[in-house]
This record gives structure tokens, sequence and C-alpha cells, in this order.
């Protein structure tokens, strides 16, 4: 966008003495003709620039101007960059990156730099595209079509998008399904051939995205899990040191709810000959049951 590019323009001659319009072009990823029109257009909003032709020549702001800025302090500037490479990690776009160019600079920079987040994952291209054309969707308010792979088979969705979501790890899209009248939460690793409508649609109230997870996985179903010592680093990443005890004979005890079988099956199963199904007694034995008829396809 024109305006972005002009604050971008100003906060880097802000803090250069000098920038050449072939520098501010690559920066920007535009032409240097567009860079002059830029800066024709700061001058006639009052800002003096000076232009010097030839070898060692450039773009500079004249002496002894000088342009209020919000104050920030080191560890706000470290926050603003550390958000803005998270997204950029998954843009796709070098916009984020010209959104850190308008930052005015800190005195120590070493903070910019402690902490980073990478938005991605392991779907690396695939993600970046749906990302663009969803909150394209969402900002102009146009209704989205995609595919959906779901655990009942895949079914086709017509959604007005609300908000893109980045939670446990994975993209979401919010937005409010047509064809089951309601808000949905949809995974964009899970959505296929994903379009944009040229259609809009009327924005209605919506809920907050971000579900309790109690509400999203309920306790409905109560288990108890013996584990082997091997499995207590794991016991510890997914659900801290606090979800087990230990016995005597160094084996641990897992007390947690799920909300159907077929999750706390395929959470213990991940754990191969380290877990254990203690109770309920009943599903036990239907485990037990599924178990046997794994072991019988690799009998054959």
């Amino acid at each position: 966008m024109t305006i972005d590019r002009l604050i971008g323009i100003l906060s880097i001659l802000l803090r250069e003495e000098q920038a050449t319009a072939a520098s501010l072009a690559a920066r920007f990823e535009v032409s240097p003709r567009t860079i002059q029109r830029d800066v024709d257009r700061l001058c006639r909003a009052g800002i003096p620039l000076r232009t010097v032709r030839g070898a060692g020549g450039g773009i500079s702001i004249m002496e002894g101007y000088a342009v209020k800025q919000t104050v920030l302090t080191d560890a706000d500037r470290g926050a603003i960059l550390a958000g803005l490479r998270s997204l950029d990690s998954v843009s796709g776009t070098g916009y984020y990156r010209q959104l850190m160019e308008k930052l005015p600079p800190s005195r120590a920079s070493a903070g910019d730099d402690c902490v980073t987040i990478d938005l991605s994952s392991w779907y690396g291209p695939a993600l970046a595209p749906k990302l663009a054309a969803l909150k394209t969707a969402c900002a102009a308010r146009r209704l989205a079509q995609f595919t959906y792979c779901a655990p009942g088979g895949d079914s086709h969705r017509t959604v007005e998008p609300y908000q893109l979501v980045f939670r446990w790890s994975s993209w979401y899209l919010h937005g409010w399904c047509r064809e089951r009248e309601d808000f949905r939460l949809f995974k964009l690793n899970r959505m296929l051939d994903v379009a944009v409508l040229p259609e809009c649609f009327t924005p209605r109230p919506a809920p907050s995205p971000i579900t309790p997870a109690e509400r999203l996985y309920p306790d409905r179903l109560q288990s108890l899990i013996r584990f082997s010592p091997a499995a207590r680093w794991r016991l510890i990443d997914e659900y801290g040191a606090e979800s087990f005890s230990s016995q005597e004979d160094g084996f641990l005890l897992f007390r947690r709810g799920f909300p159907d079988k077929e999750e706390l099956f395929r959470w213990v199963l991940s754990f191969q000959s380290q877990a254990e199904l203690l109770e309920p007694h009943h599903l036990r034995q239907e485990f037990f049951s599924r178990l046997k008829e794994i072991c019988q396809k690799y009998d054959r």
C-alpha cells in the first residue's frame, strides 16, 4: 500500500542520513520511478526532502527537521519485532519485513533478537497461499469455499470467514459455516481447494474464536493409565509434571479425562508398550480386542 511505503521511507530517512532511490526501491520491491513519485508526495505533504544526483548522492531530510515519534522502549521494540517476525515466517511475502523498517531505531538492539517465534508448519509452502487468500476474504467480507477433510469424510463447505487463529501449534479459520449453520474452527491443513468467492456477506455477531479447551475436549471419559519410566519425558511435555504420580516400582500412574474412547485409544496406542490402560475396565477389554486385530494383520 502507498501509505505504508511512504511511512516506511520516512522512517528510514529519519534514522539514516541518506538513502538512494535504488536502495529504497529494493527494500520496498518497487521501481526507482515509484520511489521518486513517493518523494514528490512527501514533499507536497510538507516533509522537506532533498535529492542530490550523481555519485555519492541520494535522498535525505533537510537538516534541522524532526518528526515527533511515539516513544518506544527497547523492550517495546523487541516485543513488536518478535511479533512481526513471527507473522513473516508464514506470510510468504515481504509485507511484515517492510513494517519492521518503520520502527524507530533502539539505542541497544541486542534485545531485538532475544525472541524468535516460528508460526510456520511442516506443511511449508502449502500454508502461505491459504493464509493469504483467507486473510483477503476476512478483510473484504467475502465468502470462502473449500473441501474439508474430517474423520467422517470429505465435505464441501461455504464459510463466512471472520478470523485466522493460531492455536495448538496449528492455523485455523474461524467462521460461520453455511452448511452447519453455526460458527466453526476449520484447520487450514485439512482444507483443500480453497477459493475466495466474489460474493460478500453481512457480518453477524461472532463469538470469541478462543473456545476454552474443556469445551472442545470435555473430560467425559475418566481413565487410569500405567506408564513405564521411559514415558516420563513425554507426559511432562504434553501434560506437565503434575499429571502423574510416581510409584515405588518406578512406574507412573496417570489419571485424565478424554472426550471419547477413540481419543483415548489413539493416545494410549501411540505409546506402544510403554502404556497400559487400567480403567475403565470395559474399555480395557475392548482395547485388548483391537490390539489383537492389529496383531492379526501382521501374522498373515
